[in-house]
């Protein structure tokens, strides 16, 4: 037989059953924010699922009931709206045939999705929903996240500040959106550390997910003179505070902006405005992981855009249910979850390993805006850059 025929004859068998019809997909649905505030999250995070999916098609598919399958992934947009996702997740499994899921991003949809997906009792793993957040809401038996703990995410600018030996005057001003990672992080994380590490909260306030006027906010932390703002917000929400803050004339050391700051659409958008902002990081290229380096390089290949630690634990959270379908070899949801709550695998976010409240904790490492890029300047272990200060 001719090379060529014959590699076609694999190619056919890989997707021909065991009674020589073709195979029926693997459908694993998605509700992501493609649109909306959270939609430059969304981007990445589609990215990081349908390179999972075509490396392991390309592959020939994952074995179930001793047959060949290939994947297929099928995501909605849920336009950044919990309600939507809860919409998405219910059509994905009452009606497009969804046999396992991946997750939204941010606290309020992550869950939203992950309830209807408890109450099928189908698996989904998931990032982008940090562990405070994750676990306050049940105590989880089909659902699964890899991302950060809180804890360590609200330290880490603490953290970088006293290695590098700044000098402030230690005032700070803390400012958050009032959605699950916002309060968290900014209404109670930040004021325990800042007295734990010796600072003064000058004046904290908190505002909509959906607020866009800040000028009353930052008048306040301007007159208290506080050498370091704080934030905790989304994308265009942060954006539109940096803008604000210019305009006011108020310059403090030290900005961090927290979730809003993540994506390059951040740096991009206000260009040299960016510059020094800190934000906490879970990944990056850098990093000694399997892959990491490659994952970005893909990514940059293909979109002729600078990437984001979003890539990556959507890739790696695809990865691991992938693997979970492929170790059940079967589309038996309890085997599946069986198998997700046995995974020890090592991808470019680490080794992930679930907990009894099934999470998986990944490090943190604290990010700085500069020349348009973000460089690890915290710790030292895997600093790729100097702590720029103060601010721009």
């Amino acid at each position: 037989m001719a090379p060529k025929a014959a590699g076609s004859c694999l190619l056919l068998a890989l997707l021909l059953g065991v009674h020589g019809a073709p195979a029926e997909d693997l459908i694993v649905g998605a509700s992501l924010p493609l649109s909306g505030p959270l939609a430059s999250f969304g981007a990445f995070q589609r990215w990081g699922y349908e390179r999972a999916v075509a490396e392991i098609n390309r592959a020939g598919g994952v074995t179930v009931s001793q047959a060949r399958r290939p994947v297929r992934l099928l995501i909605r947009d849920d336009r950044s709206d919990a309600n939507l996702v809860s919409n998405n997740i219910e059509t994905l499994l009452s009606r497009e045939g969804a046999q396992v899921l991946l997750g939204s991003c941010t606290p309020a949809l992550v869950n939203a999705g992950a309830l209807v997906a408890e109450r099928h009792r189908v698996p989904m793993v998931t990032g982008c929903d940090p562990h405070r957040a994750f676990v306050s809401v049940r105590a989880w038996k089909y659902v699964w996240d890899l991302f950060f703990d809180e804890a360590d995410l609200a330290a880490a600018p603490f953290e970088a500040l006293a290695a590098a030996g700044v000098a402030t005057n230690r005032k700070l001003a803390d400012l958050h959106d009032n959605g699950p990672d916002g309060q968290v992080v900014g209404g109670q994380l930040w004021p325990q550390l800042a007295q734990r590490y010796g600072y003064t909260v000058a004046m904290t306030g908190s505002f909509p997910v959906d607020a866009t006027q800040f000028t009353a906010q930052i008048a306040e932390a301007k007159a208290k003179s506080a050498d370091l703002l704080f934030v905790d917000a989304t994308t265009p929400q942060a954006v539109s505070l940096r803008k604000q803050i210019a305009a006011a004339g108020y310059h403090p050391k030290v900005i961090v902006m927290e979730k809003g700051a993540e994506p390059a659409q951040f740096a991009s958008t206000l260009g040299t405005l960016a510059e020094g902002v800190l934000v906490g990081g879970y990944w990056d290229s850098s990093l000694p992981y399997p892959g990491a380096r490659e994952l970005m390089t893909a990514y940059v290949a293909e979109s002729h855009q600078p990437g984001s630690q979003h890539i990556a634990d959507s890739y790696a959270a695809a990865k691991v249910l992938l693997a979970a379908l492929a170790a059940a070899g079967t589309t038996n949801a309890s085997a599946i979850n069986d198998a997700i709550a046995r995974t020890d695998l090592v991808t470019v976010v680490g080794r992930v390993r679930f907990d009894a409240q099934h999470f998986a904790r990944l490090p943190i490492v604290s990010l700085q805006w500069q020349k348009g890029a973000t460089v690890i300047v915290w710790p030292a272990s895997a600093a790729t850059g100097k702590l720029l200060f103060p601010a721009p």
